[in-house]
């Protein structure tokens, strides 16, 4: 499975990328540190710093390129794509020790980088990411997570999503140990912010996001009871280890299950509406926006499917890692891994050896989208290393 891996990996000089995906994909942000965290996991240090040294250097007032199209590297309408550059340096960190943060990416150190960009997204970026100051929390534009599509807005989620708040808390860990306490005061801030405005006590799970316009303040915020998987990043990433909230969000997350990958959303109401708009017309039923296929016109059909129903297969292992997590003991780790093999057969048929990008969220679930995803396959195989071979240096 790790040779697959290869596949994706490309150079850019002395450096090196990760093809997001074939047949059509370039090298986007966030898909490639996602797909980095594999390397540091399965040992292979040189190939992700090679990763981290190409997108570090293109860190401008704590933003880093969405996608990278031949030189041009404008494209920063990404939130996360910064937020999963921290978590990869504390990982790689915490495995090979502090000398990466000496490295100088053009004039500056690695570290000097990423007190820059945490920085910055506590002041405000210039794409509008910017942590409220009363809770810490991060407020994110729309369309500036995975969770994103264009043509149309196929994901309402402008606010305070929550796997954001998940990665900042993260990030703000890790600099507490590098740098100044200072940030581990905001990173206490966060968690129990997070408790408080997103746990849903009546439905037993975490809000997906407070929505609210640029310049609103969590207080103000709206939290959506929409039940999606984002929430599973809390639990992964130690944000929240209490069982009576672990539990309970472990427990509601299996209605977005299917083999080997998970719905973007529960086919269920909501009481919060997210309405799909595209040229002054509404696509969906905002009160029930679950899509079960992804077919049909791109515009108006397969793009407001795409996060809302359709399930994909790089957060999966995400829900077996938690599940580990939470339930920590032997029997809790081979329930995840007999999870995590589910994806096996969809190993076995289309492009072999890889995962598709998506499967329809409704029966049959029917793959979709590209046929080789990087990240689908780099996440099936770090939380396979970290479950079952966690001292591996090399496979």
């Amino acid at each position: 499975m790790g040779q697959n891996l290869d596949h994706y990996l490309v150079k850019r000089g002395k450096d090196k990328s990760v093809i997001a995906g074939y047949p059509w994909f370039l090298d986007w942000g966030r898909d490639s540190l996602i797909f980095c965290r594999a390397l540091i996991q399965a040992g292979r240090m040189d190939d992700a710093k090679a990763i981290l040294r190409l997108f570090g250097q293109y860190e401008q007032g704590g933003t880093l390129p969405n996608m990278i199209c031949g030189n041009n590297a404008e494209n920063r309408e990404t939130s996360d794509a910064p937020l999963w550059f921290f978590a990869n340096c504390r990982e790689l960190v915490e495995r090979d020790g502090e000398d990466f943060l000496h490295e100088r990416l053009g004039n500056r150190p690695v570290k000097e980088i990423l007190i820059s960009m945490a920085t910055s997204l506590v002041r405000g970026t210039g794409t509008g990411v910017v942590m409220d100051p009363d809770t810490a929390l991060l407020y994110s534009p729309s369309h500036f997570t995975w969770m994103d599509t264009n043509f149309p807005a196929g994901t309402p989620r402008q606010g305070y999503p929550v796997e954001i708040q998940a990665l900042w808390h993260y990030a703000l860990s890790f600099l507490a140990g590098i740098d100044t306490p200072s940030w581990a005061t905001l990173a206490l801030k966060v968690k129990k912010n997070v408790h408080h405005y997103y746990f849903l006590e009546e439905q037993g799970y975490f809000a997906d996001c407070l929505h609210a316009d640029p310049g609103t303040g969590v207080a103000q915020a709206r939290p959506d009871d929409a039940l999606r998987p984002n929430q599973l990043f809390l639990l992964t990433l130690s944000v929240i280890d209490d069982p009576s909230l672990t539990m309970p969000c472990l427990e509601a997350c299996m209605q977005l299950l299917v083999p080997g990958a998970i719905r973007s959303l529960a086919d269920r109401p909501v009481s919060v509406p997210l309405p799909i708009v595209s040229h002054d017309t509404l696509l969906n039923d905002p009160h029930h926006p679950y899509a079960g296929e992804y077919k049909g016109d791109e515009d108006t059909q397969r793009k407001p499917a795409y996060h809302n129903g359709t399930a994909w297969t790089w957060p999966f292992p995400v829900f077996c890692e938690a599940w580990a997590e939470v339930y920590d003991d032997a029997q809790g780790k081979e329930t995840a891994l007999a999870l995590l093999g589910s994806a096996s057969e969809l190993m076995k048929k289309g492009c072999v050896g890889h995962l598709p990008e998506i499967l329809d969220g409704n029966s049959p679930h029917e793959p979709r989208g590209c046929d080789a995803q990087a990240w689908g396959s780099s996440e099936l195989y770090r939380v396979w290393i970290k479950l079952d071979k966690p001292d591996v240096t090399s496979i």
